[in-house]
């Protein structure tokens, strides 16, 4: 392992001044690896230069990361104060007190004090069994509740005035919902949570976020190639695969996931991969430091957008809705 200059890692500055660094290591392993794995995963992104961990509650491994946070602090490895680490609150707890509950739980499994983000994972308490199929539906499910959702946020924002957490975003959103969200926020969201990839570019959400000072922030950078069985569909299709992103990694000399991400952090995002292969993880950081894409390759993949969006979320549907793209406000409006 060559050991990355922390300093050489570029950072994005929120709206309120905090410094959030521009790749940080996913760590929802899905059911393909084991939660000592993501753990150890961890700790080798951390002794590399990786000062960003982006977590959640349902992952279930805020435990074992837990553990690896305390040993490479307490040996010196890193200052708390060095790192960044996110954690998200799950649909099952969106009721009254539960939020926070559900905070300190985190923070008691990732052995902190403070978070220094922390999310709505999902804008609507409709909970599915972890590991269920794409096919399985909670007949308690319902569509998005402006004012349920804004009981929550209420609860977020509590956890900063209590000193619990440091910043807040939401997760999943569209933009009829975040104009709502902004409109009635005491304390507004700094970041947003959302898939973005070259076959998925969302160009009017991550206009938008950008334009009311939110900093996007994406997931399944690469495309999700290890995605959970209920998230694919024939018609979905593989990024690293494009020949215009193969066209530019031939000539970096990078493998074609490295040009998703190093694309996501041109374009103004901060990115989260995940990995648990140390030469990945390696490959990925080193990436988005190295030789920068040029202004025609960033123009030739804006023209690849397929809008192929990979986790589609049709878990979470309610009785009565037509399809997964009802959780998406594809018309323009909150679909109830």
């Amino acid at each position: 392992m060559t050991k990355i200059n922390v300093t050489d890692v570029p950072v994005r500055e929120l709206s309120n001044g905090a410094k959030i660094p521009v790749i940080g290591l996913g760590t929802f392993g899905s059911d393909n690896y084991s939660n000592e794995q993501i753990a150890q995963a961890v700790k080798f992104a951390i002794e590399l230069g990786y000062r960003h961990i982006d977590c959640a509650s349902v992952y279930g491994n805020e435990k074992e990361i837990g553990a690896v946070l305390s040993e490479v602090i307490s040996n010196g490895t890193v200052k708390r104060e060095e790192l960044w680490i996110t954690s998200k609150v799950w649909n099952d707890m969106h009721g009254d007190g539960e939020v926070i509950a559900s905070c300190k739980q985190s923070l008691k499994d990732l052995q902190l004090d403070y978070l220094d983000l922390y999310l709505v994972h999902w804008p609507f308490p409709n909970y599915h069994a972890p590991g269920c199929d794409g096919d399985a539906r909670n007949p308690d499910s319902k569509p998005y509740i402006h004012e349920e959702y804004m009981a929550v946020w209420r609860q977020i924002e509590q956890l900063v005035e209590m000193g619990l957490v440091k910043n807040i975003g939401t997760s999943n959103m569209t933009i009829p919902k975040m104009k709502q969200v902004l409109r009635d926020a005491r304390i507004k969201p700094v970041v947003s949570e959302m898939e973005l990839h070259p076959h998925f570019q969302q160009p009017e959400l991550f206009n938008f976020m950008v334009d009311n000072d939110v900093v996007p922030i994406g997931y399944s950078p690469i495309g999700s190639p290890k995605r959970p069985e209920r998230d694919r569909t024939p018609e979905d299709t593989v990024d690293i695969e494009d020949h215009v992103i193969v066209k530019i990694a031939e000539r970096l000399g990078i493998h074609p996931a490295v040009v998703c991400l190093k694309w996501g952090v041109q374009r103004g995002e901060v990115v989260i991969p995940f990995s648990v292969t140390p030469s990945k993880i390696q490959s990925n950081i080193e990436g988005v430091m190295g030789e920068l894409i040029t202004d025609d390759e960033m123009e030739a993949i804006s023209k690849i957008d397929k809008q192929c969006r990979l986790i589609k979320g049709q878990v979470f549907l309610w009785p009565g809705a037509k399809s997964w793209e009802d959780l998406w406000d594809i018309d323009g409006f909150v679909t109830s």
